[in-house]
């Protein structure tokens, strides 16, 4: 549909191919945003979130058509972002550099901007001089994943018996999640208690992300080899709902996997907050965690009982992980009490932090703070659909 232009590769592309590529995308966008506008106007729309769609070109049209909507037709937007453009070196010094900064994220001061860390909303104050909310990931701990009848076949099902002892690393695939460390954790305490060697299992629960091709996902498979590690991919036995595949085999969800998992491991060099760790305390298995920037300012301190791994590396860049931490991990996995001291105070403590109150507490906040652009919009909108039925 649109010349071949790689956002983040200034060699692609003539001056007038990028012109052509603008013109395509203002007329696409434009008519996304009319579509969307028309749906908001059908069905009594206030305000639109829109959810890390101006925060990273990962869909241009919607960038664009969300933009439009919040500078064109006044629509009254709440952006909720992730993480930014600016943050990835792929995108840095691209041919459409002035249009991201245009639209990612726009700056009108008539728009709501959330982030989900107090790093994000520095970052956002100092480069773009938005002033955002933050909203932190929450889990509701109320109805925390649970062993059942479904997931209890979990292990049956994938050939792990009950002695096996499962450490599971719970995300996608992509290199900033330093699944490479975590592979030599276990093959370090592997070493440490070669007695538990024959039981012990790497399970990566999620798919290859959209960072990589394949070089990845086959660089940690070669690592595993090199250091005795089992390691197993089951993201094919994953999904989001329970069900079976087209061979009739049961299909768990990533909190299935997690109920059955012995230990979590955790050592991302980077994440926008950590939705996987917070998931892992609901279901009150203990974790590994290395301190990445946004653990070490909006989580660290809030009453996490983990086995924590500063972010120290070699000059191969590989994770260093102290002896005591593996001492940690066998006192946790051989003693069941420890195991449970462990995790129920992590609940609770990330309960009171992270929980379901602490979300519907700073909604309603930003809804208040937004309330007057909401109304506004909402006059503009009942404007448009009495002039539309004349």
């Amino acid at each position: 549909m649109f010349p071949h232009i790689v956002p983040g590769n200034r060699s692609n592309g003539s001056s007038k191919e990028r012109k052509k590529l603008m013109e395509s995308l203002n007329i696409i966008g434009s008519d996304a945003a009319e579509q969307i506008h028309q749906f908001i106007l059908e069905n009594d729309i206030d305000a639109l979130i829109a959810q890390n769609t101006n925060a990273m070109p990962m869909t241009l049209v919607g960038a664009m058509a969300v933009y439009k909507l919040s500078s064109e037709y006044k629509t009254a937007v709440i952006f909720h972002h992730h993480d930014f453009w600016w943050e990835r070196s792929r995108f840095s010094g691209n041919y459409m550099e002035d249009l991201l900064k245009e639209i990612m994220p726009p700056t009108d001061p008539s728009l709501e901007h959330v982030v989900i860390s107090s790093y994000a909303a520095h970052n956002l104050r100092t480069i773009r001089r938005v002033h955002p909310h933050i909203v932190p990931n929450c889990e509701d701990f109320s109805n925390p994943p649970v062993m059942d009848d479904y997931n209890r076949q979990f292990r049956e099902d994938l050939g792990y018996s009950k002695d096996d002892i499962l450490f599971l690393q719970p995300t996608r695939i992509v290199p900033r999640k330093r699944i490479e460390d975590s592979i030599y954790l276990v093959s370090r305490f592997q070493q440490k208690y070669p007695e538990l060697k024959e039981h012990i299992r790497f399970i990566i629960s999620l798919y290859q992300g959209d960072e990589l091709d394949d070089s990845y996902v086959h660089g940690i498979q070669k690592i595993a080899d090199t250091e005795g590690v089992e390691l197993d991919l089951i993201a094919e036995r994953v999904a989001s709902v329970r069900g079976t595949d087209d061979q009739g085999r049961r299909l768990y969800t990533n909190r299935d996997v997690l109920v059955n998992a012995d230990f979590v491991t955790y050592l991302p060099v980077w994440e926008g907050f950590g939705n996987a760790l917070l998931e892992t305390v609901a279901a009150r298995i203990p974790l590994a965690v290395a301190t990445y920037l946004v653990y070490k300012t909006d989580i660290m301190n809030r009453g996490l009982d983990c086995v924590e791994i500063r972010d120290d590396y070699d000059v191969n860049g590989r994770l260093l992980i102290p002896d005591n931490s593996l001492e940690q991990i066998y006192q946790i996995v051989t003693d069941p009490a420890v195991r449970a001291m462990m995790t129920e105070h992590s609940f609770n403590a990330m309960k009171k932090a992270f929980g379901m109150p602490v979300l519907q507490e700073k909604l309603k906040g930003i809804l208040e703070s937004y309330g007057d652009e909401i109304l506004a919009s909402r006059r503009r909108l009942a404007k448009k659909k009495t002039t539309f039925s004349v």
